[in-house]
């Protein structure tokens, strides 16, 4: 796949069919609107699928999982060795998504775009290694432009692949120590806010650990100047190998009809980065959870999204969208399976 990819246009979802859709829900037996989003949930994906009643049998689960030079810095209550560990306890299935991929019945893959510890040849990893992580973005740009298009056609070639496999459902999750710090600088640039208002703890960092990790990025951004008019080139200076696949992962989905369910704060950002080069992508995305760290909220807003769940999870892996699935199936199952109040022989509401 050559770089001409990105260049294609998005699907939009088909009105049409949402329309219908929604003309079904009114003829189930309840009160209409008492399955709450579940019945959005139906509807949204009829749309996406061009059909009345919407099914989700294949889901697949991605894992991208790269460093970050800006963990130098000491932005990580974690040290950087933990993203090779993590990939390696990914392979032996011990991690919080290898359990919910299995429950839900979902395929689940993991791809190393780079790691600064070894973590090859690894059985259950494909091997995408660009570098040994990204660059330091305090003191230059995590990555070249050709990595950065590498690193999105990673993603891209990925749901090909899924989509060959007859996937309905894509999530993405992401591992990489730092990534926070990379994806709050990002979000400051997209929505010209500043690294006090975003940033939080990640992966467990004390009051004093976000103070450094703020000035980090503030200097940072600082540096580089960075603009919400060019999102490819903020994705280039200040994003990672794994932002940038699910980024290229997300714009793919758009363009091919695949339905996102998008995970947490990282994942979040990468949807609001999609949207922003590939305007129209958002209409793909459906969004799982309420991410516990501070600026969730405001890239949802951004992205005028409203979560399904809010428990308080914050892991990363895909694990907060792979939670959600259960209520995916249940508002297709619901929408699919309930008796219409005509062929129950229930009254309707009163004119």
């Amino acid at each position: 796949m050559d770089s001409t990819w990105l260049q294609k246009t998005c699907l939009i979802p088909n009105t049409a069919a949402q329309k219908t859709a929604g003309e079904h829900q009114m003829q189930l037996t309840k009160p209409p609107g008492a399955l709450g989003r579940l019945e959005d949930i139906a509807i949204q994906l009829a749309a996406m699928q061009n059909k009345t009643i919407p099914q989700i049998k294949n889901v697949q689960i991605t894992v991208f999982a790269a460093d970050h030079g800006i963990a130098n810095q000491g932005v990580s209550a974690f040290p950087q060795a933990v993203t090779a560990e993590m990939i390696k306890n990914f392979s032996r299935g011990g991690a919080a998504i290898n359990v919910l991929a299995r429950i839900n019945e979902a395929t689940l893959d993991v791809i190393n775009l780079g790691t600064a510890f070894p973590a090859d040849n690894l059985p259950a990893v494909i091997d995408k290694t660009i570098s040994n992580g990204t660059k330091d973005f305090s003191q230059q740009a995590a990555m070249s432009a050709s990595e950065c298009m590498t690193a999105l056609t990673v993603g891209a070639e990925h749901i090909d692949q899924a989509c060959a496999n007859k996937t309905d459902l894509f999530i993405a999750g992401e591992m990489g120590i730092a990534n926070t710090s990379s994806a709050t600088a990002l979000a400051c640039v997209l929505l010209e806010r500043t690294a006090q208002e975003l940033a939080g703890p990640g992966t467990g960092l004390d009051k004093d650990g976000v103070s450094k990790k703020v000035a980090i990025i503030n200097t940072a951004l600082a540096l580089h100047k960075l603009t919400k008019s060019d999102p490819l080139k903020a994705l280039e200076t200040v994003g990672g190998f794994e932002i940038a696949a699910i980024v290229g992962s997300y714009i793919r989905c758009a363009q091919i009809g695949l339905p996102v369910l998008v995970d947490g704060f990282i994942s979040t950002v990468a949807a609001l980065l999609a949207s922003r080069i590939k305007p129209g992508s958002e209409h793909w995305f459906i969004y799982a959870h309420a991410s516990a760290e501070p600026g969730h909220k405001m890239i949802l807003q951004a992205l005028n999204a409203t979560p399904l769940l809010d428990i308080g999870m914050r892991l990363g892996e895909g694990s907060g969208a792979a939670a959600a699935i259960p209520l995916i199936k249940s508002a297709c199952a619901l929408h699919a399976e309930m008796a219409t109040f005509a062929a129950a022989g229930v009254s309707e509401k009163n004119a």
